[in-house]
């Protein structure tokens, strides 16, 4: 506990509740959730970069999300491990903890960017397709991908900022496996009270920003594959935005959860858990969701692992 007048200058991360057996098991677990999500997101970066039946702007996209699902479940969860695996409230200093707050939160925002992007280049691929190669030019795609890189970023800076300019006198304990904002709001003796409604409505703003545009794109998609006149037709245009409507589903679902709401100071444990989902568990799906309902993805995967086997035989 700190003195009335005091502020942190680091912070002590409380982690899991539960036993040291129950800390070994959950750091079994998210290692190999953290290694599957590794090796799938770079494979897919991987095969996006070297085969040619990959090169337009859908992979474009796909792995640049791959890179920012790496991203975002390494800003959190190698800090995680370390904590599960030793006994004790893990210290983190607070430049450290300003660090991992605005990574998780600007890598987070590029990401709901790049999926609003995305679902606009599935709503052109099948609503507009004879003028697909010329409105999705890679010129287009590269600005698409800077542009949501860059407002990512600029976007979080204040956020973070107005969050440790409070005064955290209340404690240094944070409840959760990470610097998660709505615990840091808690140990702060200031009022929060505008600070919290200024952070929903800037949620609200990148969330719904973002998927307005994916509804309205995939009204438009599902009017016109409904319209295709055979069943196989409209399964093959439905499979080309498939994977990226579950995608949309989950990360949106997760963080509608997380960050809209004008009370940010919630329960530790339902931010525990949909922290999870957020930074550990859609990491690792989506390399299952973009490769095992795409047949170019899958062809190319069988075509990499045929040379590889070819050149360890020689």
């Amino acid at each position: 506990m700190l003195g009335n007048h005091s502020s942190a200058t680091e912070f002590y991360l409380l982690g899991f509740p539960g036993s040291r057996e129950l800390h070994h098991i959950l750091f079994a677990i998210f290692f190999f959730f953290y290694s599957v999500t590794l090796m799938g997101n770079t494979v897919i970066i991987v095969i996006v970069c070297v085969d040619r039946r990959l090169q337009s702007p859908m992979y474009f996209f796909l792995g640049h999300l791959s890179a920012l699902e790496i991203l975002v479940t390494t800003i959190i969860v190698p800090v995680m491990l370390w904590g599960l695996l030793f006994p004790g409230m893990q210290t983190i200093s607070l430049a450290a903890c300003v660090t991992q707050l605005f990574l998780y939160l600007a890598v987070g925002t590029t990401e709901f960017a790049l999926l609003g992007a995305m679902a606009v280049d599935r709503y052109v691929a099948v609503c507009n397709p004879l003028r697909y190669d010329i409105i999705m030019n890679s010129r287009t795609c590269i600005w698409v991908v800077i542009m949501s890189w860059v407002f990512g970023f600029l976007f979080q800076i204040w956020p973070v900022y107005a969050t440790f300019q409070l005064t955290f006198c209340k404690s240094n304990v944070v409840n959760n496996f990470f610097c998660d904002r709505g615990q840091l709001l808690k140990l702060s003796c200031n009022n929060t009270l505008f600070i919290e409604f200024i952070l929903f409505l800037m949620a609200v703003f990148v969330l719904f920003g973002s998927l307005i545009p994916t509804i309205i794109s995939y009204s438009y998609i599902i009017s016109t594959i409904l319209k295709i006149p055979s069943a196989s037709g409209r399964r093959k245009a439905f499979s080309t935005c498939a994977s990226h409507f579950t995608c949309v589903v989950i990360g949106y679902g997760s963080c509608l959860f997380l960050y809209v709401k004008p009370k940010q100071t919630q329960a530790a444990d339902y931010n525990r858990v949909v922290s999870l989902m957020v930074s550990v568990v859609t990491p690792f799906l989506n390399p299952f969701i973009f490769t095992l309902r795409n047949d170019k993805v899958i062809e190319a995967l069988r075509d990499g692992a045929k040379h590889w086997c070819q050149l360890f035989r020689n």
